[in-house]
């Protein structure tokens, strides 16, 4: 049997992937190379899925947790994601970035370990999964994985605090998951940033293709989301998308605008302990705070928001 860390060394692993800070100073793509691939090596957090010790849960609290309907595309998110990141990897000449790139698809296949082990312990029904292929085009499917990332991340770091709060999973099962969301944030933080490196290195020909590139993905998106939208109310469960249905399964008759003021502040949370210098997420934020006035106002005049 795999001997289970102690406390302190999981407090101690739990903090150094939360706070960091580059101690070199300079500037120039080779410095920032160095900084981005630094955060993401440095803050690795090394616990292992097969000793997970799952808490036991009773009916209630099961029940709770085989209903959402989050479980198969979480998997096979992960396991896309995985594949895709390791097919760019092959890509990168920058050997600090390469490996960067490789814990990166490392933590995204550990997710769905995480997520497997999960599912056989509180015994979810999975759907078969499909076969994963490799893209044809690696840097567009990273690309359409690190956005998605960042608007799914974003929505699920409020998501994740709602549970916490409302007691909908048992604090236990809060805490064990706690390492995984924290690892989204580092993957966006270290996407948004090698975005800004790869517009930065690229030559000056090629970047109105990929400013052209980066909006067909948000394109194809947006028009993915509201595609689940619709699948979800028309009752499909293998399109099921958490931050579709995962506000009311987990906190019941939330508001919308106090759900997203509570994805704001954990957003702004859990990106705020790396170093300033590097750039979180802006796109998602920035739309939320423009809608939220518009979400109060409806929330006073009594209309759904």
């Amino acid at each position: 049997m795999l001997d289970q860390p102690s406390q302190e060394a999981i407090a101690a692993a739990d903090q150094a992937a939360r706070i960091w800070r580059y101690q070199a100073s300079g500037s120039g793509p080779d410095f920032q190379a160095t900084m981005l691939s630094r955060m993401l090596l440095d803050t690795f957090n090394p616990y292992k899925p097969s000793v997970i010790d799952w808490p036991r849960l009773d009916d209630a609290a099961r029940a709770r947790l085989i209903a959402l309907p989050i479980w198969d595309i979480a998997v096979q998110t992960e396991g896309r994601a995985r594949l895709r990141i390791l097919s760019y990897a092959r890509q990168v000449a920058q050997p600090g970035l390469r490996e960067a790139f490789e814990l990166m698809a490392f933590e995204e296949g550990r997710h769905k370990e995480v997520l497997s082990n999960l599912v056989q312990a509180y015994g979810i029904a999975l759907d078969p999964e499909p076969t994963y292929v490799e893209p044809r085009n690696p840097e567009w499917g990273f690309l359409v994985t690190g956005y998605s990332e960042c608007i799914d991340s974003f929505f699920a770091f409020g998501l994740f605090a709602l549970a916490r709060r409302s007691g909908f999973f048992p604090p236990e099962l809060v805490e064990t998951f706690e390492p995984v969301i924290q690892e989204e944030g580092r993957h966006i933080l270290f996407f948004i940033n090698w975005v800004d490196w790869h517009k930065r290195t690229m030559p000056l020909w090629r970047r109105p293709w990929f400013a052209l590139k980066t909006a067909l993905v948000w394109a194809y998106l947006i028009r993915e989301r509201i595609g689940l939208a619709k699948d979800v109310s028309a009752g499909e469960k293998e399109n099921a998308n958490f931050t579709v249905e995962g506000a009311a399964a987990v906190g019941g008759e939330i508001d919308t605008a106090e759900l997203m003021a509570l994805c704001l502040a954990e957003n702004d949370r859990r990106l705020s302990g790396y170093d300033p210098r590097l750039r979180p997420p802006t796109t998602v934020p920035r739309l939320v705070r423009l809608a939220l006035p518009v979400l109060r106002w409806l929330r006073r005049r009594g209309k759904p928001a």
